[in-house]
């Protein structure tokens, strides 16, 4: 297969595999080792995962968009060790609230809240992933982190048995599952979560996702065909357009001075740089001695 493939790829991730389970199977159908994901889902989870393959591995670290959505079942009455329907069971409680109780306790969770990652995470403290330390019976206190609840709309499925869905449009860096734990803890009653579905990652929809399933069936013309290109990482950022002399320069690590390309964008704006071939170059406005300049800080060209 062309050794240049690059591109967005959506899959719709199944229950029952991690997120590099997803990248070891894509290397395989598409014939290569650049692979790498937005967003790590647990196995627990289904739903969107934004694969990205050859340049655009490349692009993992500068992604802009950080609003995510969620489907998430939870049971009130029990605590878990990994916070979700997995771990090993702490707590239980025959007490459980009404739903105009757990309803209310929803809404106090929206906004910019402080959320303590969970042990049973792929965070790093001291160089060693937490959920090593955990399965070690190891616990270490661990930051609490600033993240944004935009919303949460709760449902019923079975009140008498503390059963409930929410829908969560929250920031990027937010665990469900501590979420429902939380609300659990703030009820008194405790809470696990049983099931999870991203539905929506920054720009990209589990509606236009592919399961592994349906790529395996496909013709590898059929699976090229589906890479979404570089730059839709980068929708929020300002396109850029730059004649040919200042592109090459850009390509070189010089910085375009706005005024010489007659632009006045803000600083630290994010920009998508062309050429008259096309996107190259993911870039940024800086300051310097003579003004404000757009600086290229990651290029995607071979």
């Amino acid at each position: 297969m062309d050794k240049e493939l690059s591109g967005v790829l959506l899959v719709n991730k199944h229950k029952g595999v991690t997120s590099h389970d997803i990248v070891f199977k894509i290397r395989k159908l598409y014939s290569t080792k650049k692979v790498g994901h937005t967003g790590t889902l647990d196995p627990l989870a289904t739903g969107v995962l934004p694969v990205l393959i050859g340049r655009a591995a490349k692009a993992a670290e500068y992604l802009l968009s950080e609003n995510k959505k969620y489907i998430a079942t939870l049971k009130l009455g029990i605590t878990t060790d990994t916070e979700d329907i997995t771990g090993q069971i702490l707590t239980k409680s025959d007490t459980l609230p009404a739903k105009n109780e757990f309803f209310d306790a929803c809404a106090r969770f929206v906004g910019t809240i402080t959320q303590v990652p969970p042990m049973y995470s792929a965070l790093k403290v001291n160089g060693k992933k937490l959920v090593d330390l955990a399965r070690q019976g190891i616990e270490v206190e661990r930051q609490g982190r600033e993240i944004k609840i935009y919303s949460i709309l709760p449902s019923v499925i079975d009140e008498s048995q503390g059963v409930y869905k929410i829908e969560v449009h929250c920031s990027k860096g937010t665990y469900i599952r501590t979420l429902c734990a939380d609300i659990g803890a703030f009820l008194g009653c405790g809470a696990t979560m049983t099931e999870l579905n991203r539905t929506e990652s920054g720009d990209f929809s589990v509606s236009d996702a592919y399961t592994i399933e349906e790529l395996e069936q496909m013709e590898p013309e059929q699976r090229q065909a589906l890479l979404m290109p570089v730059e839709s990482l980068f929708s929020e950022a300002v396109p850029v357009t730059l004649p040919d002399f200042y592109a090459r320069l850009c390509r070189s690590g010089c910085e375009i001075y706005q005024s010489k390309i007659k632009t006045s964008l803000d600083l630290n704006t994010f920009v998508r740089i062309y050429d008259k071939n096309g996107f190259f170059a993911l870039g940024q406005v800086r300051s310097y001695e003579n003004g404000t300049a757009i600086k290229a800080v990651k290029l995607f060209v071979l």
